[in-house]
This record gives structure tokens, C-alpha cells and sequence, in this order.
């Protein structure tokens, strides 16, 4: 018989009522009425993410519930099969009737429909096993066919996109990574040739997501195109035909990957794939931009959403884990560490909403032209940030459990290894660093930036609160300083710096938006939990900057590691 103490695992109770920041935040943003209305299907997701969601997407974090490649069946009939555990159809379903994609574009609430549908996915992600990837390129795909204006195709798939009718609901996939391409998608090397009056792709595509989902959006190059990205076209692809056939693809293998094992990541040849051309035969960069500021915003949430997670779940166990004399949620220490996680996770939180604030406003044809602008910059930088964040919150999270943390059968590494995606998915830090110099090339992307920064800033009136915001703005300030004097010193010194760039414009926005949130809790529930939030995100220092150019030269031989001169010292 075993003997002596046992730990108690954490336990989550419901993710809607003990998420205090999410429930003060929307109401901050959401008038009451529409508050009111959309409280109770977040209710029921924060229940359901804290117990069935929960129980069962622990249950997937088991290699025996990975997804399976049968190429043949039983009489040597190749197949290409993916087959998936129940469990994960079953989490799909749940956010399928409960609108996780829906509910943008029943738009029952106008402009605030996205938040609506945000918070529903921010509630869910953690729970969904991942179902979450498929979601974010659903929605993605529904906006772009949507933003072309393709009647056929619009009332083909958007009905199904769109669907809360799992027997009727369709998933998208996002097929744009190749072997010599990544994030350089202008070197893709699929052909998209003309076989009569259809369409034919040829290719292999390297790292395809959900690879069961229904249909997917790719890009290929129509035969006598130039290289580069505007030789590229967007197609439309439904994976399987009628009888469930696929549709002239091939799957090569399923990915084996550091996180992410629950959903299905496939490479794909594609052999003669019927598509349909969506858009103009040239620009599919360009043209598939729509899917991507929407995958990169669910990234930012699921970011957000991994943050209160780890939160939730270091803060209960640090009630009941008792060491050296008490619960090691008494220690001084140990406080520390939560709080810290705390911040990072309303930090991210402030910082997405805002950014779903203002789709909404735009989808619902009332975002102003500096809210648009300001918007095209706020989709990387929100992505970027929060998916930094995300992975250093994560492991502190697990750090808080000890050993613990580090033992597969607690479910807590997957904390870990499903964060470190979301730097990388979407973009990487960099890359999307380089998109939001991209946005520059609008002269009116950055001062519109700046204002939404101001306009947080300024609604902040406690003194306390008043300084945080003005140090926002000064970092807003130097940081528009910075980009001119980068310019001046050449286009090697733009690039050297524009990840500090992106990121002191990505955290003065969250001490801004921070300290609005205070301000409101202060005037209407006369706390101020909210503002040592603000006050520690400040401490730990907003503007990354150095002056431009500076350690060019030597960041360019670390990397390649050369010798270095050293000039004499003076003492």
C-alpha cells in the first residue's frame, strides 16, 4: 500500500466567472444592453471550457489520440485517410453550435459581433484541443471569399463556413508554406495550369494545418507568370469530392511536431487538384491578405486565451500545494511570480481586444479612415506581441508547478509546447516585424497608430494613471522619432531595428490601453487592482529602443561569428 501526502493537481471551476479581467473589460467596451445579451453564451463556454471541454482535450494529450495517416485500405486501394479521435470532432462540434464562427457574420449585434465572437474563442481555445487552427482559417476563408465578391463561391462554401450545423458545417484550410518558400511565399513552386475551362494544381505543399478541413484557399502560379509573389494567384480548393474521394492530392505524411500533436498537419502533392480561380489570375499575395489578418488576430487570442490558462491554473494550485510551512501561494516570492503572469496576460488581453474592437468596427462599415489605418498596423503588431508573450508566460506558468511541470500525464508541458507555435504561425516575430514597416508605406498608418494610442492614454485621469499613459505616448513618440533617423541611416538599419520598432509600439499600447481599463475600474467598482496591473506592466519598461543602427555591426558578427576589432582602451 502506498503511503504519505499527495500533491493536489489544480482544478479549474468556470472560466467566465473567475476570469475577472475578461468581465471587466467587456464591460468597459460593450454597451449594457449588448452586454447583456451576450453574458449567457459566455457563461456556458466558461463552464464548459473549466469542465467537458476541458476533461476531454486532456484526455487528446495522449499519443494514443494523434491524428493517423492509413494510406490503403484493406485491399491495397490507395486512400490517404486522416484519421482523427472522436474526441476532437466532438470539441469541434461544441464550438460549431455554440457559434465560435458564427457569430461574426450573423453580425446579431452589429459592431460588436467580433468581440462577442472573441471572447467565445478566447474561452474556448485553451479547451479545444487545438480545434481552434481550423476555426481561425474558417474564418479567414469566409472573410476573403466574402471580400472578393465571388457569387458561386460566396454561396457555395460561406453558408457551410459559417454553419453552427455540424452536419453541415464546413472547416477551411490555408495552403500557402512550401519547401523552398516559408514565409517567403513569392518562391512557391505550384503551377496552376488550364485544362479546358478548369483549373489544375501541381505542387507539393510543405506544412498544411487541419489538413481534414472540407475546402482550403491556396496559391499557385498560373503557367507564364513572372516569380515573385504578384506572379501568384489565390485558388479555391474543395479537398474531397461527393464521394469522398480526394480531389487529385496526395498526402505525402502527417507532421511531426513539438506541440500542436492533436490536430492533423500534413504534407500534400498536389497532382492535377481541381481548383477555382479566386480573384484576378495575378497578386494572390495580395489577395489572400484578408485570410491572414484574420488567422493572425485568432493567433493573438489564443495568445491571450494560453495566458489566462497557465494563470488559472499556477493560481489554484498555489492554494492547495503547501511547502515550507504554508500554501506556497503565501510566500511572498511566489506571489510575485503570479502577479507577474497576471500582467502579461491582461497586458495581452487589453491589447487583442482592442484590435477585435476595431475589425469590428470596420466589417460593420463604421470604422473611421484613421481606425482603418490604424488597424492594418494593429494586426501584426497585436500577433507579434502577444505571441512573445505567450510563450514566456507559459513556461513560467510551469516553472510554478516544480516538477510537476515537467511531467507529460499532468497535461501542464502542452501549456508549453502549444505556445511555442504561436510566434511562429502566421509570421514569425520578424517577418511581421518587417509587414508593419510594410504599413508604413501608408504616411498615415503610424500617426493613425498613435492616436489610438493618445486616445487610451488621455481617458486615463488618476495622476498615477495619467504618467503611465504619458509614458505610452513618449514611447509612441520616440518611436516615430526612431523610424525617421532609421531611414536617414539606411535601409540596413531599419531592418536591423524593426523588431524593437514593432514591439515598443505593441507594448506602449498595452500600458495605454492598461491604463484605461484602470481608470475605469476605479470610477465604477472603486478598485484598484487594475492599476498594479498598469503600474507593474510600466516598471518593467515599454520603449525597447536603441538609437539607430547601433550594435549593427556587431550583431553582424556574432551572428557569423568573425572577428571582432576592439579599439584600444584608453586606461
Amino acid at each position: 500500500m502506498v503511503t504519505g501526502s499527495f500533491q493536489d493537481p489544480p482544478r479549474l471551476r468556470d472560466e467566465w466567472q473567475e476570469d475577472l479581467a475578461l468581465r471587466r473589460l467587456l464591460e468597459r467596451i460593450l454597451p449594457p444592453t449588448v452586454l447583456g445579451e451576450v453574458t449567457p453564451s459566455l457563461a456556458s463556454m466558461g463552464h464548459l471550457a473549466a469542465t467537458e471541454l476541458k476533461t476531454w482535450s486532456d484526455q487528446m494529450d495522449d499519443a494514443r489520440h494523434e491524428p493517423r495517416l492509413v494510406p490503403f485500405d484493406a485491399w491495397g486501394n490507395p486512400i490517404d485517410e486522416v484519421e482523427v479521435s472522436p474526441l476532437w470532432e466532438r470539441i469541434g462540434d461544441v464550438g460549431k453550435q455554440h457559434g465560435v464562427v458564427a457569430i461574426a457574420y450573423e453580425r446579431t449585434h452589429g459592431e460588436h459581433s467580433r468581440v462577442h465572437q472573441m471572447a467565445l474563442a478566447y474561452l474556448y481555445g485553451p479547451s479545444s484541443a487545438l480545434y481552434s487552427c481550423p476555426f481561425a482559417m474558417t474564418d479567414g476563408a469566409a472573410t476573403t471569399l466574402l471580400a472578393h465578391g465571388d457569387r458561386d463561391l460566396i454561396d457555395r462554401a460561406v453558408p457551410r463556413l459559417t454553419s453552427r450545423d455540424p452536419g453541415h458545417a464546413w472547416t477551411s484550410g490555408q495552403w500557402m508554406t512550401e519547401r523552398p518558400g516559408g514565409s517567403d511565399v513569392g518562391r512557391s513552386e505550384t503551377v496552376a495550369s488550364q485544362d479546358g475551362g478548369v483549373w489544375r494544381l501541381h505542387g507539393t505543399k510543405w506544412f498544411t494545418s487541419a489538413v481534414t478541413a472540407d475546402m482550403a484557399l491556396t496559391l499557385a502560379r498560373p503557367e507564364g507568370n513572372a516569380a515573385g509573389g504578384r506572379g501568384l494567384a489565390m485558388f479555391y480548393v474543395e479537398v474531397r469530392d461527393e464521394q469522398r474521394r480526394l480531389n487529385e492530392l496526395r498526402v505525402l505524411r502527417l507532421k511531426d511536431k513539438l506541440g500542436t500533436r492533436q490536430m492533423p498537419t500534413a504534407e500534400l502533392a498536389l497532382e492535377g487538384t481541381v481548383a477555382h480561380l479566386v480573384g484576378a489570375p495575378a497578386d494572390g499575395t495580395r489577395a489572400i491578405t484578408p485570410m491572414l489578418g484574420i488567422t493572425r488576430l485568432w493567433n493573438a487570442v489564443i495568445a491571450a486565451g494560453s495566458l489566462r490558462r497557465g494563470l488559472a491554473l499556477a493560481r489554484d494550485y498555489a492554494l492547495r500545494r503547501e511547502a515550507f510551512g504554508g500554501p506556497i501561494g503565501d510566500h511572498p516570492l511566489h506571489q510575485s511570480t503570479l502577479a507577474w503572469l497576471r500582467v502579461q496576460h491582461e497586458a495581452a488581453l487589453q491589447l487583442v481586444f482592442r484590435t477585435v474592437q476595431l475589425l469590428g468596427r470596420e466589417e460593420a462599415g463604421v470604422a473611421s479612415e484613421q481606425e482603418r489605418l490604424a488597424l492594418r498596423l494593429l494586426l501584426p503588431v497585436t500577433k507579434l506581441t502577444t505571441g512573445k508573450q505567450a510563450v514566456a508566460g507559459a513556461s513560467e506558468a510551469l516553472e510554478a508547478f516544480g516538477g510537476a511541470g515537467y511531467i507529460e500525464d499532468t497535461h501542464l508541458p502542452q501549456l508549453l509546447r502549444d505556445a511555442q507555435v504561436l510566434p511562429i504561425w502566421e509570421g514569425t516575430t520578424n517577418v511581421l516585424s518587417l509587414d508593419v514597416l510594410r504599413g508604413m508605406r501608408d504616411q498615415g498608418a503610424l500617426p493613425a497608430l498613435l492616436s489610438e494610442l493618445r486616445r487610451s492614454a488621455h481617458a486615463a485621469t488618476h495622476q498615477e494613471l495619467a504618467t503611465i499613459g504619458q509614458q505610452a505616448m513618449d514611447a509612441g513618440d520616440h518611436a516615430a522619432a526612431w523610424l525617421t533617423q532609421a531611414m536617414d541611416a539606411g535601409p540596413a538599419s531599419v531592418e536591423h531595428g524593426a523588431r524593437r520598432f514593432a514591439l515598443t509600439l505593441g507594448r506602449a499600447l498595452q500600458a495605454a490601453l492598461l491604463a484605461e481599463q484602470a481608470q475605469h475600474d476605479l470610477d465604477v467598482h472603486g478598485d484598484g487592482r487594475a492599476m498594479a496591473v498598469a503600474r507593474r506592466f510600466a516598471d518593467e519598461g515599454i520603449d525597447l529602443l536603441e538609437a539607430p543602427g547601433e550594435g549593427l555591426a556587431t550583431d553582424a558578427a556574432l551572428a557569423r561569428d568573425e572577428h571582432l576589432e576592439v579599439a584600444p582602451s584608453d586606461a
